[in-house]
C-alpha cells in the first residue's frame, strides 16, 4: 500500500484528479450503500433531490480527494505551497498571526482539507493539527511522514492531542481542527446539521476565541484541470452560550461554506451515524458549560 501512495504521489496532479475522478464514478456505480449517502446527505443539504449531474459530480469530486491525498504526503512543501493559486481572507489570517493569540483553523471535509496547514506551516509559522489514526495501520508511517515535517505537527485525537493543542494555542501558534468528524462518546453533543441531528463535536466550539486567539473556517477548493487550488479563510465567531448553542452555531457556519462549493464536500461519509454509547438525540443530555 505504501509502495502504491508513493507511485501516486510522484505523477502529476491533473493526471491524479482525472484518475481519481474516475475511480470516484466506478465505486458510485458500483457501491449501492456509498450511492445511497452520498444522494441522501447532498439532497439533504441542497434542500431538494439532488440531480444526476450533481450526484456524478461529487462522486467524481470525492475520488479525486482520495488521489490527491497521496500527492500531498509526497511532495516537498514548498511545492505544495505553490500550489495554493490564489486565496481570500489570508491578510486577516496574517494580521492574526502577527497580534501574537494563537489561531484556530477549522476545516470541514471540503475540497482539498490536506493542503491548507500545510500552506500555513510553510508560509507563516509553526501549526498543530488534530487528526485520528487511519483505519489501515500500514498507512500510519506514509500519513506520518506526510503531516509531521516543517513548522506542521500531526497529534493524535486523544487526550495527549488535545494537551498539545492548548499548549501550542497558549504559545501563540495556530492549530488545526477537521470539525464534521463523528466524535466518540462524551467528546460531542447532538446539534441540527442540514436540518438532521448529527454527532458534533465540542471541541472547536470551545476552543473558538478562548484566549482571544481568532479563528478561521478554511477550506482549498480544487481548481478545474489540476491546476492547484484557491484557499478560502472566512472569520469564524461564536456566540457567547451553552456548548450546544456554540456547536449549532458552529455547524451553521460549516452549512454555508459547504454550499459555497457543494461537489467538493465528502457527502459519502456518513456524519449522522450514533457512535456506540451515545444516548439517541432525543434522549441526550446537555453537557454542563
Amino acid at each position: 500500500m505504501n509502495t502504491i501512495f508513493r507511485l501516486l504521489g510522484r505523477l502529476p496532479l491533473f493526471i491524479l484528479h482525472l484518475s481519481g475522478a474516475k475511480l470516484g464514478l466506478l465505486v458510485w456505480a458500483f457501491a449501492g450503500s456509498y450511492r445511497r449517502t452520498l444522494a441522501d446527505n447532498l439532497s439533504r443539504a441542497l434542500g431538494r433531490r439532488a440531480s444526476l449531474f450533481e450526484r456524478l459530480h461529487a462522486a467524481a469530486e470525492a475520488g479525486k480527494g482520495a488521489f490527491e491525498t497521496a500527492w500531498v504526503w509526497s511532495r516537498p512543501s514548498e511545492q505544495l505551497a505553490r500550489a495554493i493559486r490564489s486565496t481570500s481572507g489570508w491578510d486577516a489570517v496574517l494580521a492574526a498571526r502577527d497580534a501574537g493569540r494563537g489561531i484556530l483553523f477549522v476545516t470541514p471535509h471540503l475540497g482539498c482539507f490536506e493542503i491548507s496547514a500545510q500552506f500555513y506551516a510553510c508560509t507563516a509559522g509553526p501549526i498543530t493539527v488534530l487528526f485520528r489514526r487511519p483505519r489501515k495501520a500500514i498507512l500510519a508511517p506514509l500519513m506520518d511522514a506526510g503531516r509531521n515535517r516543517g513548522r506542521m505537527h500531526a497529534v493524535p485525537a486523544d487526550a495527549a492531542g488535545v494537551r498539545a493543542l492548548l499548549k501550542a494555542l497558549k504559545a501563540g501558534e495556530a492549530i488545526g481542527i477537521l470539525p464534521d468528524q463523528v466524535p466518540q462518546a462524551g467528546e460531542g453533543l447532538w446539534a441540527p446539521f442540514f436540518g438532521k441531528p448529527a454527532y458534533s463535536m465540542t471541541l472547536a466550539a470551545r476552543l473558538a476565541g478562548q484566549n482571544g486567539a481568532p479563528a478561521f473556517i478554511a477550506f482549498a477548493r480544487r481548481l478545474s484541470w489540476g491546476r492547484g487550488y484557491h484557499l478560502h479563510l472566512e472569520p469564524l465567531v461564536l456566540p457567547d452560550g451553552a456548548p450546544a448553542e456554540r456547536v449549532t452555531a458552529l455547524n451553521a457556519a460549516l452549512e454555508r461554506q459547504i454550499l459555497s462549493c457543494p461537489a467538493q464536500y465528502l457527502w459519502g461519509y456518513n456524519r449522522y451515524k450514533q457512535p456506540a454509547g451515545v444516548p439517541g438525540p432525543n434522549n441526550a443530555q446537555e453537557p454542563a458549560a
